[in-house]
């Protein structure tokens, strides 16, 4: 497997990535891939984090972050996800290799926060907590334990407050 930065040659097989890998009923669009459509129409997705995972020359993975604001803070931390794998990769490491890849790229951006929205039995592995604990505010309550929050070498304490995904997310 390679992991890679998505070129715009990718795009319609991250696009398909995320169909797939979010399906939930036939004929029915998942909101993550156009998500990605959307982030990436909007300026959004930043270059350096998003990366596809390859197996065979085919694209079999997707992760992306975007700019994100925390309280009155625009730099230091960024929204993670989609993350997507094709359904036949799945449970082969894949993912992780992808989340392993972005933290590493995000840390040497300099960013200090990852934050996402997940399953905390999932992204615990790769040392995520409930962003809450770091004094991060979800942007809906309901959320709880699945906003998650990963602190980075560039990590300071005063990094917390409201955290805002880039606007693509208010649209989903």
């Amino acid at each position: 497997m390679l992991i890679r930065r998505a070129t715009p040659a990718d795009q319609a097989a991250i696009h398909r990535v995320h169909s797939e890998a979010f399906r939930r009923a036939e004929g029915v669009t998942p909101v993550e891939a156009p998500l990605v459509d959307d982030l990436r129409a909007a300026g959004d997705l930043i270059d350096a984090l998003s990366l596809v995972a390859m197996r065979d020359g085919e694209v079999v993975g997707h992760v992306c972050c975007s700019p994100a604001r925390l309280g009155e803070d625009s730099a230091s931390a960024v929204g993670l996800g989609p993350l997507g794998v094709l359904p036949a990769h799945q449970a082969r490491g894949v993912g992780s290799a992808l989340v392993h890849a972005v933290l590493g790229a995000a840390d040497a951006l300099g960013h200090g926060l990852v934050v996402l929205l997940g399953d905390p039995a999932y992204y615990a592995r790769f040392g995520f907590v409930t962003a809450s604990t770091l004094s991060i505010t979800a942007p809906d309550p309901a959320w709880g334990k699945h906003f998650q929050a990963r602190t980075l070498s560039g990590y300071k304490s005063t990094q917390a407050g409201a955290f805002e995904y880039a606007p693509a997310f208010s649209r989903v």
